[in-house]
């Protein structure tokens, strides 16, 4: 009776492989039939004379051993053989040097050969369901997700999607604003698919700047349909993000169709970025103009462009320097992430105003706390004199460091 509880055991077993998800029918039909042979090897020597059915909608399977009739007596091979007298129970009308095919019963294999079995099912459909989800999610990077929010830890958070794959997603891939709970369905993009030691794991974002993109996509119709084309985006999450369109029919103004009337296609945009300010601005093959516009709100006057070393120097009426580098140096830092040029930028001098640039202090002061002031919009002597002492705090330069510079640039124009 035991032997017989292992039988139906392991019918039992079948029914609960065939219920994983990710592994396509034929797949696993392969891999129950791989299993067997490997049993039946070990046991017979060879799987060569022996027939494996799967029956996966009954949740089993039928094997048959085809052993070749010799006269009684004449058996040398039993796992190949079979003498007459058996032979004719099985098929009474046989006769010697015919085949005949035996049924083999899970009870003949033993417990140990059930066990060993199992072992090896498990393990083959533990790999098959990892590399399907590597496989399905891989194809899936850089597409919207949507999850429920299942575990919230202090560095990442869990989420399932609706086949319950678990999605994570760590801290530094959620918006400063996000705040969840427990049930709450999520939007990311899948950011990327980590296999370490053929153990798959999904990290999924709403930082990365292809969400951004993909949002866009499923706001505006034009952009899907590639009538509108997302050129480039810069954005610090949460905050403040541009996002650079371009249209390819001179019918479609492609700030307008991203917007929406009143503002009806991108708010939804914002709401989802938990009201993150996006500057949408019309792309231009023209550096000097696309580094204009990326700049908005502020204005300028006059543009230098070195395009071998993608440098611009910015030359702006002295209140709109302020709209130019932006709060914190977030307004420059972005245009210089959407264009790709460093943007230094310089206030236009009134009639029988001095200024200099800070690169004539090089002698004074360090190259690398120069190019640290440059890289918040500050090249000039009285930009930083005039700087906003928040706006300072950026470069993260040492007090004493500080006061250096001031000193120096002070001292200029004492003289």
């Amino acid at each position: 009776m035991a032997k017989k509880a292992e039988s139906v055991n392991m019918v039992d077993r079948f029914a609960e492989f065939k219920e994983y998800k990710n592994i396509d029918k034929a797949t696993m039909i392969s891999v129950l039939e791989e299993s067997f042979r490997n049993v039946l090897a070990k046991m017979f020597g060879s799987d060569e004379n022996f027939d494996v059915i799967m029956n996966p909608d009954r949740g089993d399977c039928e094997i048959y051993q085809n052993l070749e009739v010799v006269e009684d007596g004449e058996v040398e091979n039993p796992d190949r053989e079979i003498a007459l007298s058996d032979a004719k129970e099985i098929d009474p009308e046989c006769e010697v040097g015919e085949d005949v095919t035996k049924r083999i019963y899970f009870e003949k294999f033993g417990r140990r050969a059930i066990l060993n079995l199992r072992q090896t099912l498990q393990s083959k459909i533990l790999d098959l369901q990892k590399d399907a989800i590597y496989n399905k999610f891989k194809e899936k990077e850089g597409e919207i997700i949507v999850g429920e929010v299942h575990q919230i830890w202090k560095r990442e958070m869990l989420l399932l999607d609706e086949e319950q794959n678990e999605l994570l997603m760590p801290k530094e891939e959620q918006i400063p604003g996000d705040f969840f709970h427990k049930g709450d369905m999520v939007r990311a993009i899948v950011k990327r698919v980590d296999n370490t030691n053929n153990n798959p794991k999904v990290i999924v974002s709403r930082t990365d700047e292809r969400f951004m993109r993909r949002l866009f996509e499923q706001e505006v119709p034009e952009i899907n349909d590639g009538l509108v084309t997302i050129k480039a985006v810069a954005r610090k999450p949460g905050e403040r993000a541009k996002v650079a369109v371009e249209s390819y029919d001179d019918r479609i103004d492609p700030v307008g169709t991203c917007v929406g009337i009143k503002g009806s296609r991108i708010h939804g945009i914002v709401r989802e970025l938990r009201n993150e300010n996006i500057d949408v601005i019309p792309y231009t093959a023209n550096p000097s103009l696309f580094i204009q516009r990326s700049l908005s709100p502020a204005k300028v006057s006059s543009i230098r462009i070195n395009e071998e070393e993608k440098k611009a120097e910015v030359f702006l009426h002295p209140e709109e320097v302020s709209l130019a580098i932006g709060k914190g140096g977030l307004n420059i830092r972005l245009a210089t992430q959407l264009t790709g040029y460093s943007i230094d930028v310089y206030r236009d001098l009134e009639e029988g105003e001095e200024d200099i640039y800070l690169d004539e202090f090089r002698d004074e002061i360090d190259g690398w706390v120069i190019e640290a002031l440059k890289d918040l919009g500050l090249g000039t002597a009285k930009a930083v004199i005039n700087a906003d002492p928040k706006l300072l705090e950026q470069a993260d330069l040492e007090d004493d460091t500080l006061e250096h510079v001031m000193n120096v640039l002070k001292a200029e124009f004492d003289d």
